[in-house]
Parts: structure tokens; C-alpha cells; sequence
């Protein structure tokens, strides 16, 4: 193994998926480099099937730097949100806030390969394997190897922007003993271009547009998961039917998978002149569509305050304080819709009922929950 001597950048960023891209070329936006490191091969995100959900407002972000992957994104015009054998829905409308769409269901790999195509050919060092990290006052070092090579960089700020945290101490846990099965399946009649949200006493089942198909999110305890994965594509299909309902059927599902669902914060986002982002931040149940978007807000911050401020610790202790609200208000948005409509629980499913009823009788609450759906905390009442 060669070995270089140390390098040195004001900005170093590991992990050169979405959140990480979105980041550095936000800042390339501003006249600030900064450099990119990944654990895959350029290539490797290509090879990713899963589907995002993205509001409104990561739209108008990915447009500020020319990213946003028009021809790949499906619009999501109406949400129809209800529970299942109980009464009261809503339905959210992308005309009651003169907007072309609520929000867009884009495919992982097309989002990454339109971020891609901005880069500069000098922002990423890709398969590197990372050896070590280690702090000084004015700097961070990180070692790693690359092709054959070990390296050391030095940089006044390391931002970690991809991954999800594990066993950490500094990561606060909560189980929800659910796991997302997800899969692709042909709705008939077609989907017009509306979501779905369908509470059940097992989790909530969320259909998404995509191309002609839906992306199905269906959110079931681990048993149960286990059984849907095992089940043929006629089955699947009935079991799906059984929780969604009859007001259309499907065909043709695709592969499945499945992970595990759990709420995840980091107590701290910075450490001397480390600072994480996205799902190295925190991870959210993916009811309603938030926990991406949220990490996209994070970059787009950070890549703000670095900016106007400089390249500093005093600029990432700003960033921790801005991003509270934001952070703690999504967290617990999408933990209290899951622990509050994951039961069978009959007062519950009153209360529910009556909730939505009400999101439906009275508009300014439902665009209060709306614009901080499309928003985040950059909503204004």
C-alpha cells in the first residue's frame, strides 16, 4: 500500500448519495469546494430500485441547482388519507395551494444520476474504504484507503451525510416493532395521480404514484411481514386488497423487500467540527413521506449558514440551532401518527375518526398540516 501525505480541504463530506450531493453542490452554488467521499462505486447507485417521496419543497430546492429530474418524477395532485373500518377521511388537494403538485414520487437511482451529472470531476473520490478519524483543534483528519492508495485528509469541517446510524451511543432509539414491506403494483383503474394513506391496526399502508404503477409501503409487525413476504404474487395481491379496500384492485406485483422500522435521533448533531446530516441524523417512519425531505433541508441549511458565515465550528453550532425545530417537530409529527393509528383500539379509533373529520370540515387546519408536510419548518402559517 503507497502512502501520500495529507491533503487539505475546507469541506469534507462522507457520502455522496442524494443528501450528500445536494450539499456539496449547493455549496458549489455559493463559490465554496468541498469534497465528496463514498464507501460504493459511482455505479453502485444505479443499482437501487426503492422510490422516494419528495414534496413540493425539495422541488424547489433541487431546482436552485439545476438537479431536479423532471422526466423521472411522478406528480402527486390529491392525498387521501383515512383509517380503516372507521369512519372520517381527508383529502389534500395540490389546487388549494396553487401548486402543480403536492409532491413527486422519484426512483433513488434517477434522482442520484441527475445529482451526479452536475459534479465537478474532482468532487468525488469513490470506493475508498475509511480507516480512521481523528481531531485536532483546527482541524479533522480522516485516513482512508483509494485505489491502492493511503490517504489523509484534512479538513476544517467533516460532515457525515449518509448512513444509518447503529449502535451508537449518541443515537436515541425507539422501536416500533413494525417493518416496511415494499413492492410495485399495477392499479386499476389508474392511479390519476393521487396518494393514499390507509391506517390500519397494523400500521399504516401508503400507495404512491409512480409511472403508471403505485409504490406500495405497507407496514405490518414482523411476523406478519415475514408471512407477506413468503406469499405468491395472487396472494400478495389479496392481502393487500384485504387491507386497502375496494375502491380499485391490483395486479402485477413486483419483487419485494422489506426493512425494519424504528425512530432514531442523534442527541447532538455536532462534535467539535464534526456534524451530521440526513440519516446519519436521524431516521423517521416513513409515514407521510418525511424523513428524506427533512435531509434534504439539512443540507440545503448547512450549506446556508457555511456560506454566510464561514467555515467554522461557531457556523456548526449555528446549524445545530437552526435545524431543532425542524428536526424535533417532524420526529414527532410522523412518532405520533404511527403510535396514535397503529392499534384497533376503539376510543382511539374514535378519537381518529373525528380527527379527520375535522382536517376535512375545516381547512386551515388542513393546510396547517399540509404546508409543513410540503414545507417543513420553512411553513408559514
Amino acid at each position: 500500500m503507497t502512502e501520500q501525505f495529507a491533503e487539505h480541504v475546507d469541506i469534507l463530506i462522507i457520502g455522496a448519495g442524494p443528501v450528500g450531493m445536494t450539499l456539496n453542490l449547493a455549496l458549489a452554488a455559493g463559490g465554496q469546494k468541498s469534497l465528496l467521499v463514498d464507501r460504493r462505486p459511482r455505479a453502485a447507485q444505479q443499482d437501487d430500485p426503492r422510490a422516494l417521496a419528495l414534496a413540493h419543497g425539495a422541488r424547489q430546492l433541487l431546482e436552485q441547482i439545476r438537479t431536479w429530474p423532471t422526466r423521472a418524477a411522478t406528480p402527486i395532485e390529491t392525498i387521501h388519507v383515512s383509517q380503516k373500518e372507521g369512519f372520517g377521511r381527508t383529502v389534500i388537494d395540490r389546487a388549494d395551494y396553487d401548486l402543480p403538485a403536492l409532491g413527486y414520487v422519484v426512483r433513488y437511482r434517477d434522482l442520484a444520476a441527475e445529482l451526479a451529472a452536475q459534479l465537478s470531476a474532482d468532487d468525488l473520490l469513490d470506493a475508498v474504504d475509511i480507516v480512521g478519524i481523528s481531531h485536532c483543534d483546527d482541524h479533522v483528519s480522516v485516513s482512508l484507503h483509494h485505489a491502492g492508495i493511503l490517504r489523509t485528509i484534512r479538513a476544517k469541517v467533516l460532515i457525515h451525510a449518509e448512513g444509518t446510524p447503529g449502535a451508537d451511543p449518541a443515537v436515541k432509539v425507539s422501536d416500533y416493532g413494525q417493518h416496511a414491506v415494499i413492492a410495485e403494483i399495477t392499479p386499476q383503474p389508474g392511479h390519476n395521480e393521487r396518494a393514499w394513506e390507509r391506517f390500519t391496526a397494523d400500521g399504516p399502508l401508503a400507495l404512491l404514484p409512480l409511472g403508471n404503477q403505485y409504490s406500495v409501503v405497507f407496514t405490518l409487525p414482523p411476523d406478519k411481514a415475514n408471512a407477506v413476504l413468503a406469499l405468491d404474487d395472487d396472494a400478495f395481491t389479496a392481502a393487500l386488497q384485504e387491507q386497502f379496500g375496494k375502491r380499485m384492485t391490483f395486479s402485477n406485483p413486483g419483487p419485494r423487500s422489506r426493512f425494519p422500522l424504528a425512530l432514531r435521533m442523534r442527541e447532538s448533531l455536532v462534535k467539535g467540527r464534526e456534524v451530521w446530516i440526513g440519516n446519519t441524523a436521524q431516521t423517521l417512519h416513513p409515514v407521510s413521506g418525511q424523513g428524506f425531505n427533512l435531509g434534504l433541508r439539512d443540507a440545503w441549511q448547512l450549506a446556508e449558514i457555511l456560506l454566510a458565515n464561514g467555515v467554522d465550528r461557531s457556523s456548526l453550532a449555528s446549524y445545530a440551532a437552526s435545524r431543532r425545530l425542524d428536526r424535533q417537530g417532524s420526529a414527532l409529527f410522523t412518532d405520533q401518527i404511527v403510535r396514535a393509528f397503529s392499534n384497533d383500539f376503539g376510543p382511539l379509533k374514535l378519537a381518529r375518526g373525528l380527527g379527520l373529520l375535522a382536517l376535512d370540515l375545516f381547512p386551515p387546519a388542513r393546510h396547517f398540516v399540509a404546508k409543513r408536510m410540503i414545507w417543513g419548518a420553512r411553513a408559514w402559517p
